[in-house]
């Protein structure tokens, strides 16, 4: 009888075990600026494109975060492509980023000056979800969130 109730408890453990998918990587960058997080933004599903802008000096996160100086940069995604690795380099602020996408894209932006940084998801067939940080006139920081591609 004690060995069928363990058997029954060992079962119900095992069930509420699930893999686990998410993961994040950062800060990196200084510690100025506000905090903001794009947490919401998964909800909509893949990432698709990404909005930045770029001087010659520093890189500037979209309308939204950050400042309005620079080139409006936008990377479209192809369908179906996700972002698997992220690198770049900081100082005070991000100063350099480059997407790697599973297809084999490397999309560089910024100046090549700082400490350099690598994030990837901790997980297998886990993508960028979406970004967080802390921005005032520039990205100050950035913070890398993983997680598995969205399904319809």
């Amino acid at each position: 009888m004690l060995a069928l109730v363990l058997l029954a408890l060992f079962c119900v453990a095992a069930e509420s075990v699930q893999p686990q998918s998410s993961s994040y990587n950062g800060e990196y960058g200084g510690r100025g600026g506000e905090r903001f997080s794009h947490s919401g933004n998964q909800l909509d599903g893949p990432i698709t494109a990404i909005r930045i802008r770029v001087n010659k000096n520093y890189i500037e996160w979209s309308n939204y975060v950050g400042g309005t100086q620079g080139d409006l940069e936008e990377i479209f995604l192809h369908p179906g492509e996700s972002i698997i690795q992220v690198s770049g380099k900081y100082k005070y602020y991000v100063q350099k980023l480059i997407f790697v996408t599973d297809k084999g894209r490397y999309l560089t932006y910024g100046k090549d000056t700082g400490t350099s940084f690598n994030a990837a998801p901790l997980y297998p067939n886990t993508v960028l979800r979406f970004f967080s940080g802390r921005a005032g006139a520039l990205i100050d920081a950035i913070g890398l969130h993983w997680d598995v591609y969205p399904t319809c």
